[in-house]
């Protein structure tokens, strides 16, 4: 075997992966919580490659490949939500054993998850703030946030197809977040009602909504585990805790595909 040789380590560079971790106390569950948290971010590494690749696919007007990514988005959220419960065996008085240790970090500043939001259309440039320290991730954060999202991208292709979608909506300010409007919800409406005519951009809608479905759960699961864990007290980096996460779980990013089930 010459140093060349291929290995199953080499190939997932495991030494460099298992060598990743460096608790700051010696409490064993502090482990689990980074175990939990860079594997979040593992997935959400590739959420951002899934969202980059059905983006794509969706400006060319190939709908149906798209569909591959985005179900798959949506796969990689439902694990994500179930990695809450494995974090829930960890208790108040374990958490509190090493949580000093974390000082101000908090998952509120995590890169990806606010590029996988500006990728999705929830878009709020004041988390590029949290990465004064790390140019690449805030040049990441801010090519999403200045990218239409995937919503204006599915848009676009309602307009595409023929739907009446008005200018001011196509040619809006990306870098804001989307607002809900009555003539795109009109445009959806014509598709859900007549699904043979827009079959494409009816299963396209439809993934988005597994989409959003997948991220309220894991918001939802996310509040239920850390007032589990924490109660009412304020998050670590000095966020409100489960103050902040029920403000956040109406959040939709394709909210006109939800308005529009009343008219069915």
């Amino acid at each position: 075997m010459t140093d060349q040789t291929m290995t199953y380590a080499r190939y997932l560079a495991l030494d460099d992966l298992l060598s990743a971790q460096h608790p700051q106390s010696d409490c064993d569950d502090e482990m689990l919580f980074i175990v939990i948290h860079q594997t979040k971010e593992l997935w959400l590494k590739q959420m951002i490659r899934e969202l980059r690749l059905a983006k794509e696919q969706v400006q060319a007007g190939a709908l149906v490949p798209a569909y591959k990514a985005l179900a798959r988005v949506s796969r990689i959220q439902a694990v994500m939500t179930l990695s809450w419960d494995v974090l829930a065996t960890m208790t108040p008085s374990d958490y509190t054993r090493f949580r000093d240790v974390l000082g101000p970090s908090s998952g509120f500043q995590s890169d990806q998850f606010r590029t996988v939001e500006y990728m999705l259309g929830l878009k709020d440039k004041r988390f590029l703030s949290y990465q004064e320290d790390r140019p690449e991730a805030r040049a990441a954060m801010e090519a999403a946030l200045a990218a239409p999202s995937l919503w204006d991208d599915a848009i676009a292709a309602a307009a595409r197809a023929g739907l009446p979608i008005p200018t001011e909506v196509l040619g809006r300010d990306v870098t804001k977040p989307h607002e809900a409007n009555e003539a795109v919800e009109a445009a959806f409406l014509e598709v859900y009602r007549h699904t043979d005519r827009y079959w494409e951009l009816y299963q396209l809608a439809e993934k988005l909504v597994d989409l959003d479905d997948a991220m309220a759960t894991w918001r939802h699961k996310h509040v239920l585990t850390v007032e589990r864990v924490i109660g009412g007290k304020r998050g670590t980096g000095g966020t409100a805790g489960a103050a902040y996460l029920h403000s956040t779980l109406g959040k939709r990013a394709f909210p006109e595909l939800w308005t529009l089930r009343t008219s069915l």
